[in-house]
């Protein structure tokens, strides 16, 4: 089972920064079959250019959960599932060290990137961001850089690629996931 994962946060450093918003999506056969969603308190002033960007700003956020009791819970819904993220590094590296800093816990789960599937998937594409290859798919992202909107669009376009996977016979998880850390150079479909 994937679990498609996307969080909003004060900015780019897990060290210094903090998360504003995480969402999830348990995706079965191409379908979603659960969501995870929750505002987080950063107990920082969000910058105002996050705010321009994402939407979310300081009164948004002020009676939400501090990350220390969100983790709990997302980490009980994702379970054992595949972490799916588009720049999956960003997403995982955040709440890991979160959930070591708060819970003295790790992610242990296989993780995919769908930017490292498209740079093998779609090679002579010049960009590879998550509003890129949704141009591209025709995919709709009607709440960009709001944390669900980026993960149902995540959804949609990591079925388009496991889609163009299948028909090259590339369809168990750890053929998938093989595929995703090859080199790029060895990765022609």
């Amino acid at each position: 089972m994937f679990t498609v994962i996307d969080i909003e946060t004060t900015g780019l450093s897990k060290n210094y920064h903090k998360i504003t918003e995480i969402a999830a999506a348990r995706v079965k056969n191409g379908k979603i079959v659960d969501s995870f969603q929750s505002l987080v308190n950063p107990e920082v002033k969000i910058p105002s250019f996050i705010t321009k960007l994402t939407g979310i700003d300081n009164e948004m956020v002020e009676d939400s959960p501090k990350i220390s009791r969100v983790l709990p819970s997302f980490k009980d819904f994702l379970g054992q599932d595949i972490f799916v993220a588009h720049n999956a590094t960003f997403d995982f590296g955040f709440l890991e060290h979160n959930l070591n800093v708060h819970h003295d816990h790790q992610l242990l789960n296989d993780r995919l990137c769908t930017r490292k599937l498209a740079n093998r998937i779609f090679p002579s594409l010049p960009r590879k961001r998550l509003q890129d290859l949704c141009l591209h798919l025709d995919v709709k992202n009607t709440q960009a850089h709001r944390a669900m909107g980026d993960v149902l669009a995540t959804v949609k376009v990591f079925n388009h690629m496991t889609d163009i996977l299948n028909s090259k016979g590339i369809s168990e998880i750890k053929d998938v996931l093989k595929f995703e850390r090859s080199s790029c150079r060895d990765c022609r479909l």
